[in-house]
């Protein structure tokens, strides 16, 4: 549990380091989409963790700065709330839900919570790379630089 939980400490950092680089340059239309895709999968997997119904929830969404800011407070302190609440859980149990396209599948709790983890560092891969076509640095996100 803890390597999961330390997994959402670098999820968080990563997300706020993101958003400090997009309030201080011009940024496309591509990075913003993908930074919403990332806050908007992070509440839909919260929510399929709860065991309610995702099926109608936004995947790819319009929005700002403004609603990426407060996408990223609300999913760290729910996610802080979901680990602290499942910390005694078997992360072995099964979750079953529905998909937007109406599929059932049932994943464990330990593999929705390190998909969410890795499915936004891929995410955030993809930021970097437009940011360095449209000549803006990347964002360090490395895990190693967390941790230091």
């Amino acid at each position: 549990m803890k390597t999961i939980q330390k997994m959402f400490e670098h999820l968080n950092w990563a997300n706020q380091s993101i958003l400090e680089v997009f309030q201080n340059v011009e940024i496309g239309e591509q990075q913003l989409s993908l930074f919403t895709h990332i806050l908007y999968a992070e509440q839909i997997w919260l929510t399929r963790l709860k065991g309610m119904d995702s099926s109608q929830m936004p995947i790819w969404s319009d929005g700002d700065i403004t609603v990426c800011a407060k996408l990223i407070k609300q999913n760290e302190e729910n996610f802080k709330t979901f680990l602290a609440e499942i910390a005694k859980t078997d992360l072995d149990n099964l979750i079953t839900y529905t998909n937007s396209s109406g599929k059932e599948f049932m994943t464990s709790i330990r593999d929705i919570l390190t998909h969410v983890a890795l499915h936004g560092q891929y995410h955030r891969g993809q930021i970097n790379s437009r940011l360095r076509v449209d000549g803006i640095d990347p964002v360090n996100i490395d895990y190693i630089t967390f941790v230091r």
